[in-house]
């Protein structure tokens, strides 16, 4: 309903405007809509295409990155097997206690070790009885395996016989710094007895991913970490975020498939995630890739789409500004003769240049000027004819004084014979006679004076059938000065009377009433006569309005024609009725309590 009411309303608006300004909006809208539609299509396909093409591309190269990083660590696992297949460390991890033999075996085995990889921080041995041996890279003072052991033990319990992997955590080098590392741990065991005579612990440095991320920052433009298993943060350009719970947070809740891309908005800017997990460690690499920097290339060709789509739709307004004059100029001066017609001037005439549609409007309104003229001489000459037939009728007509002097002189010699009730019937005859006819400005009376004509008519009646019928009025004070069109309710009492009373067995009720709803006057004229069936009420309600009446009809359809046209369409008269109940005349009066609160003129 709302979209309906708007739509009405944007065309009523439409509708009204001239037709050189529709002419103008048509042929701008034909011209700009397909040229609109194409720039945007053709901008939104670029756009599709370039991020599908930066995705696929950022796809890879975390892809190639998260390669690295795999192929790094299985090196780093591959490492952590050296001792299955060193006898002298599967000796000495056997033997209790320490000594310089197996001190040393085990130093030159972990020197060894840690220089495999420039990364590897630190690696540690621990033999069958918790001694802990390790071998550090220059700078690291401060280590403290013993708090860590429990660690190791439970990540080796868990993983058997394979290598585990712990994400990253700090670890203190000095008094002053500390360093973001991640710990590969793996159970040793005897080669003869299979028995757990151990484990290994090895130290990287977080920092090694520096030369696998970087580049994939740099081509992006965007922002990649690592993150493990658990949602911590292995490695991030932003040594503040290194170690940070990512879990649960909404830059890395809609990575939950091995490989894809979701957007986001990362401080109010958009923003477009490709990430890609490791199947052999669980770690996931993301790059967030801002759109801004990823629609750098395209704003150049947009500012060009939109300058041209300006300029042709400029150009289409200045074409249709022009068209559209050359068109209504003719329509605009046939207007302004019509209201030089208006006013009363009709020596004027279209010339008429072309035989188009306006041409022939213009010689269609020039027939008409000459019609008319024609016209109006007819009225003038029929004008004078009736105003000689009516002489001739106001000469010949009876004088309304002569039927009033004769009635009461019937009713003076009526008192002089003692006969009150034919007195009394002249009398109330001779008021009812006075009230119908009289002419003059009284064609509007007020509803006082229609309720005591109808209290007249009523007691004439009486006259003719005594005790046969009871009359109420109950109408607000307010409404007895209000002008009403004469003879409204006469009509219907005479109807109620003689169509439901009359009928009735004993006596009955007529009963006017009145209220308003807002500026509108209702009445209602309602009597408990025998009423009328339903077939009956229908044709009675339907001859009110198709002009063609029966007898019980005409008083009631005359009273409707006459509210109707002194009051508008929205004064109206309906008949509700059952039988054996009575019947029900409304009568509806628009604007009635609005324009009567002047009274009567």
């Amino acid at each position: 309903m709302i979209l309906r009411a708007m739509f009405r309303k944007s065309w009523l608006f439409f509708a009204n405007l001239s037709m050189q300004k529709k002419l103008v909006i048509v042929f701008v809208f034909l011209i700009s809509l397909p040229v609109t539609y194409f720039s945007y299509t053709s901008y939104r396909s670029s756009f599709r295409l370039v991020q599908s093409s930066t995705t696929e591309a950022a796809h890879l190269m975390t892809d190639n990155a998260m390669d690295k990083v795999d192929r790094y660590i299985a090196d780093l696992k591959r490492y952590t097997s050296l001792p299955l297949y060193n006898k002298e460390v599967q000796k000495y991890l056997d033997q209790q206690g320490t000594d310089w033999d197996k001190s040393t075996a085990i130093d030159i085995f972990l020197m060894y070790l840690n220089n495999t990889k420039d990364e590897i921080l630190s690696a540690y041995l621990v033999d069958r009885y918790d001694m802990i041996f390790y071998y550090r890279k220059s700078g690291i003072n401060m280590l403290y395996p013993e708090m860590r052991l429990g660690e190791w033990k439970e990540l080796a319990r868990k993983s058997g016989s394979s290598p585990a992997l712990a994400g990253t955590h700090l670890i203190r080098v000095n008094e002053t710094e500390s360093r973001q590392v991640f710990t590969v741990v793996r159970p040793i065991r005897s080669v003869s007895s299979l028995h757990d005579i151990g484990l290994i612990a090895i130290d990287v440095d977080a920092k090694l991913f520096e030369g696998i991320i970087e580049p994939l920052n740099a081509v992006t433009h965007g922002d990649a970490l690592i993150v493990d298993e658990y949602g911590k943060v292995v490695y991030n350009a932003d040594p503040a975020k290194l170690g940070e719970d990512l879990s649960g947070s909404p830059l890395l809740a809609p990575a939950a498939g091995t490989r894809g891309s979701f957007h986001l908005d990362i401080g109010g800017r958009p923003y477009i995630c490709v990430y890609t997990s490791s199947a052999q460690t669980g770690w996931k690499t993301l790059v967030y890739i801002p759109l801004t920097e990823l629609l750098a290339p395209m704003k150049q060709n947009r500012d060009k789409l939109m300058i041209t789509t300006l300029s042709v739709i400029f150009f289409a307004l200045l074409v249709a500004i022009v068209i559209s004059y050359a068109l209504t100029k003719p329509l605009k001066r046939t207007v302004q003769l019509m209201k030089q017609v208006q006013r009363g001037k009709l020596d004027v005439r279209v010339n008429v240049k072309y035989n188009d549609e306006i041409g022939l409007l213009g010689s269609q309104f020039n027939r008409m000027i000459a019609r008319v003229k024609e016209l109006l001489h007819e009225v003038a000459e029929t004008e004078k004819s009736k105003q000689k037939a009516d002489m001739l009728a106001l000469q010949n007509q009876i004088n309304p004084h002569f039927i009033y002097n004769t009635l009461e002189s019937i009713r003076m010699l009526a008192e002089l014979n003692d006969d009150d009730r034919v007195a009394e019937l002249t009398y109330l005859l001779g008021l009812l006679l006075r009230y119908s006819i009289t002419r003059s400005a009284d064609e509007h009376v007020t509803v006082g004076l229609e309720i005591d004509h109808v209290r007249n008519y009523l007691l004439l009646l009486q006259l003719r059938f005594p005790d046969k019928f009871n009359f109420r009025v109950e109408i607000p004070e307010h409404f007895y000065p209000l002008p009403i069109v004469k003879l409204v309710f006469q009509p219907i009492v005479e109807n109620a009377v003689f169509h439901g009373l009359e009928k009735r067995e004993g006596s009955g009720t007529i009963t006017i009433r009145a209220w308003n709803e807002r500026n509108d006057a209702i009445f209602t004229v309602q009597d408990d006569g025998v009423g009328m069936t339903e077939e009956r009420l229908a044709s009675l309600n339907h001859s009110l309005t198709d002009g063609k009446t029966d007898k019980f009809g005409i008083g009631l359809r005359n009273v409707r024609e006459r509210i109707r046209l002194h009051y508008g369409a929205d004064s109206r008269l309906t008949v509700s009725s059952r039988p054996g109940e009575g019947t029900t005349v409304t009568v509806r009066i628009a604007g009635l309590l609005c324009n009567g609160a002047g009274g009567v003129g």
